[in-house]
């Protein structure tokens, strides 16, 4: 991330809530957004790019769910973290597969939603400086040079093949549809397929896993996708 303070947009239907969670942001260094309708979340996710976004569910004109499924549809991949009154299991399932990097329950501590924003950045926003180097299994990827090697020797991958890699090293643990590895790696708009994604996911796999037909690190969650584990 660049010098420039982190801008966190918070969508919050709840005055006092959006309120008092932007004061406490201010005061921790950030630079904060609102919005307090979905509609207008959606519109200011996607004209200003902010860094991270702290989502409510039950929003007027657009509900959190389905903003943040538009805005993975179009391809953005700003970190979310959602708020929500909904604490059953299949309301956290539902927000975290639809892209979500985080899921807490209302009413919360606000230091441990303060812990939760800064560990979702520090996840998504290496520190500069920090090696470029991500490595898992035997393994290493240099995300600068573009260059992986697997037990010391190097491997060729393709341009594509890379963005991908690429992609899922900067989410461990997170399941993305077919759609959202399309639009990441490819680009929204991309006219391709559920098979391309399949086939690309066959490449690495044959790679870069000890055994491609059983999986360690690229694994297939069945009926939604794909998930990167180091």
């Amino acid at each position: 991330m660049s010098d420039k303070p982190t801008r966190i947009l918070v969508v919050e239907d709840d005055l006092a809530i959006l309120t008092g969670l932007s004061m406490n942001l201010n005061f921790e260094g950030y630079e904060v957004l609102q919005a307090q309708d979905g509609r207008q979340g959606l519109a200011r996710a996607l004209d200003e790019s902010p860094d991270l976004l702290v989502l409510d569910v039950m929003l007027p004109e657009l509900n959190g769910f389905e903003l943040l499924k538009e805005l993975r549809q179009r391809g953005r991949d700003i970190p979310v973290v959602v708020l929500s009154a909904k604490g059953a299991e299949m309301d956290k399932i539902l927000g975290l597969n639809l892209g979500a990097d985080d899921y807490v329950v209302k009413p919360f501590g606000l230091q441990e939603l303060l812990a939760r924003i800064k560990a979702v950045l520090r996840r998504r926003y290496p520190a500069q400086g920090q090696p470029p180097t991500v490595g898992f299994g035997d393994v290493q990827v240099d995300l600068s040079a573009k260059t992986v090697t697997r037990g010391g020797q190097p491997v060729e991958l393709t341009a594509q093949e890379f963005k991908l890699l690429a992609h899922f090293l900067a989410h461990p643990g997170r399941t993305f549809s077919r759609e959202e590895l399309l639009s990441a790696a490819w680009g929204y708009g991309y006219e391709g397929s559920a098979r391309t994604v399949d086939n690309f996911m066959r490449q690495l796999r044959l790679k870069l896993e000890p055994d491609p037909e059983e999986p360690r690190h690229f694994l297939t969650v069945r009926g939604l996708g794909y998930r990167f584990e180091r």
